[in-house]
């Protein structure tokens, strides 16, 4: 089956973007803390929603990061101004969304925190 396939090299990609980058791995203790807050705290459905969305976008830019990285270093064989230019637009890609997912536990967990407390 091609979709079986695909599948496959898709787990295997997210698996060696795991074990291989160190950005990554920060990425999935921050997912994991993430997510247990989310349950400790009983956010809401919509809430984990959105904290699940940002944890996704938030892999989804570091592996497309980390793609284009080992892409353009099998291509640059010298230090090339281009290439270090796109790695860091790239890097500040992961960046945003990493500043982005912050805001969003920000609008999420600090109410939740309030409730809590005030209860």
């Amino acid at each position: 089956m091609v979709g079986l396939a695909s599948f496959r090299h898709a787990v295997r990609g997210l698996r060696l973007v795991v074990s291989r980058e160190r950005n990554a791995k920060i990425h999935v203790g921050a997912a994991a803390l993430a997510l247990v807050t989310a349950f400790m705290l009983r956010i809401t459905w919509l809430e984990l929603a959105l904290v699940i969305a940002m944890i996704a976008l938030v892999f989804f830019a570091e592996i497309v990061n980390t793609a284009i990285e080992k892409s353009l270093d099998t291509m640059a064989t010298e230090n090339h101004q281009v290439v270090k230019v796109v790695k860091d637009m790239t890097a500040g890609g992961v960046l945003v969304t990493a500043i982005a997912a912050v805001f969003v536990a920000g609008c999420i967990y600090v109410p939740a925190v309030a409730r809590l407390v005030g209860s």
